[in-house]
């Protein structure tokens, strides 16, 4: 990773720069509303965010009880910061940040095509599982 590029444990952070993020995921839909970004930020075990200077490049996020599971979630970089280790620093801050508070069962949803990036860092496709949502009717907003 570009030593210029910095990762930051926060509890709070620019909504409209994560929404960015989230955009870049792909995963933004334009009638939710930025003021569910600072209690999703504020709500979550542990969020981390990726800058290079004064620009916010990536971020990811945990969700957990602080004692036994743990979810990674929302990892993305932006595009043109892809490649660079990044991703894999956030994950591993991730990971660091659960192992420290003695979680053992850490897990996530990969996205199509993400598989490989997952398994470099330990983890595996759990068989026999299938990841469930609630019907669409029922989405969060965030």
């Amino acid at each position: 990773m570009d030593p210029g590029i910095a990762l930051h444990v926060v509890s709070s952070w620019d909504a409209g720069e994560i929404v960015d993020l989230y955009r870049a995921g792909r995963w933004w839909q334009e009638e939710w509303s930025l003021d569910g970004i600072s209690p999703l930020i504020a709500g979550s075990f542990c969020f981390v965010v990726a800058t290079d200077g004064d620009r916010t490049v990536g971020m990811g996020r945990a969700i957990s009880d602080g004692c036994s599971d743990a979810y990674l979630q929302d990892i993305v970089v932006l595009p043109e910061y892809r490649r660079q280790g990044i991703g894999d620093a956030i994950v591993e801050r991730l990971v660091a940040v659960c192992r420290e508070k003695e979680i053992a069962w850490i897990g996530l949803i990969a996205q199509p095509g993400t598989v490989p990036f997952y398994e470099r860092h330990g983890f595996a496709p759990m068989e026999g599982h299938v990841p469930m949502l609630l019907g669409e009717n029922n989405a969060h907003t965030r």
